[in-house]
């Protein structure tokens, strides 16, 4: 220490001179008690308990294959409304877009002409009635004269000839007569069907069915309804051929397959349909065959021409295993999964998918029973070494609340942020 400030050390009163030294001990206390505190705790180097990943079990059964196709509504029946008389379109008698009765009358068209053609008909008729009547009383006179020799055997067969064609002219007046009722009957145009009808094509006062019948209005059948799609003819053979060799059974028996049907917006129609036919060829541009279901429309609700998807469920897999799709890895080299072991070690396991059924893979080969299945936990696995075993739990879907979800964290869980506050806060203090 310099001279000059010995002296000013020694100038001090003796407390000032044991103060610094006071501060340097409770200093040296202070990182004696920091580092007793920060010093490892007894087993601290203990291996971490394993991660914990969601599985599922392995359980076979019978699952039923629901293939969805796209698909389009077409009216079950379809009628145009046409003139088959030619005239003036002279009134409208129903109103457009209601529903229309077989036979209802529809449009009125001029008949005077048709009137005038008929009554003349009838008339041509009576007077080949009359003929008849004359003809087959002269013949009838001659008759007996030609027995007895009184006239020649000519003038009886002319009298029987002139009968005949009598009878032919009654003939021909009677389908004039038929053929001008007809004509007359066209004049009131009439709903061929029963459905729903559109809007009117012509107005009053249009002249329509002159040279061709000119199409007046649509009826369509909507209850009920079709609904034709078309499925890819490798899958048909596919799917004939698991039949075939009992790996797929007939989903209903001897009854026509089930259909549902999913609306543009998602929601699927309340009413199941039923699968009608599957073409019998193979359409050469496309590959596609074509299949028609029927679908109940008592409401009303489907539309012609409304574009919809179908599921069609056409055959059923025996045990078979449904699995959640973000179990299973899809890689152009194949499909696998991961299956923990009994001693808890995770290992990858190659699979044959059949369809999707909703949120799930339909799995048909490369898993047995009682076999578990990891869903979630990968991104734990990726951060451990491996080989490093896991612990199984049951898995649980998005959205459930799994039993003791409220309970205090698992162990080799980190503590939040929050909860190491109080503890720098006191050593703060």
């Amino acid at each position: 220490m310099p001279p000059s400030s010995l002296a000013h050390f020694r100038g001090l009163s003796p407390f000032a001179r044991v103060q610094p030294l006071l501060a340097v001990a409770a200093l040296s206390l202070f990182l004696a008690g920091c580092g007793k505190g920060n010093a490892p705790a007894p087993g601290a180097g203990a291996a971490p308990p394993p991660p914990q990943v969601g599985v599922v079990t392995v359980t076979p059964g019978d699952v039923g294959l629901v293939t969805e196709l796209p698909g389009r509504l077409e009216a079950s029946r379809v009628a145009q409304v046409r003139a088959r008389a030619a005239g003036i379109l002279q009134k409208r008698l129903f109103r457009e877009g209601s529903d229309v009765k077989a036979g209802q009358p529809l449009f009125t068209i001029d008949s005077a002409p048709y009137a005038a053609a008929a009554a003349s008909a009838r008339a041509g008729q009576a007077r080949a009635e009359a003929n008849l009547a004359q003809a087959t009383a002269l013949a009838e006179r001659y008759k007996p004269l030609v027995e007895a020799n009184a006239i020649s055997k000519q003038e009886y067969a002319n009298a029987v000839a002139a009968q005949k064609q009598a009878a032919a002219d009654v003939a021909v007046g009677k389908a004039n007569v038929q053929t001008a009722n007809i004509n007359l009957g066209y004049a009131s145009v009439t709903a061929p069907i029963s459905g729903r009808i559109g809007r009117s094509l012509v107005t009053e006062g249009a002249l329509v069915g002159q040279g061709d019948a000119t199409q007046l209005a649509v009826i369509q059948q909507i209850n009920p309804m079709y609904v034709n799609f078309t499925q890819s003819a490798s899958d048909v053979m596919k799917l004939r051929s698991a039949m075939a060799s009992g790996q797929f059974k007939r989903a209903s028996g001897d009854e026509a397959a089930s259909v549902r049907i999913l609306l543009e917006d998602g929601t699927e129609y309340e009413q199941p349909g039923k699968l009608l036919f599957s073409d019998l060829t193979v359409d050469a541009a496309t590959g596609q065959i074509t299949l028609r279901a029927e679908v109940p429309n008592k409401g009303g609700q489907l539309l012609p021409g409304l574009y919809v998807r179908v599921r069609l469920e056409q055959a059923q897999a025996t045990n078979a295993i449904t699995l959640p799709q973000q179990a299973v890895t899809r890689t152009a080299q194949g499909d696998t999964v991961m299956v923990v072991g009994s001693d808890g070690k995770v290992t990858p396991r190659p699979i044959k998918i059949g369809s999707a059924k909703g949120t799930q893979w339909v799995v048909l080969e490369g898993l047995k029973a009682g076999e578990q299945v990891m869903v979630d936990g990968f991104q734990k696995l990726q951060m451990m070494p491996p080989g490093t075993p896991v612990k199984a739990v049951p898995w649980q879907p998005a959205g459930a609340s799994p039993a003791g979800a409220a309970s205090a964290p698992a162990a080799g869980a980190s503590t939040p942020a929050s909860a190491a506050v109080p503890a720098a806060s006191a050593v703060a203090k």
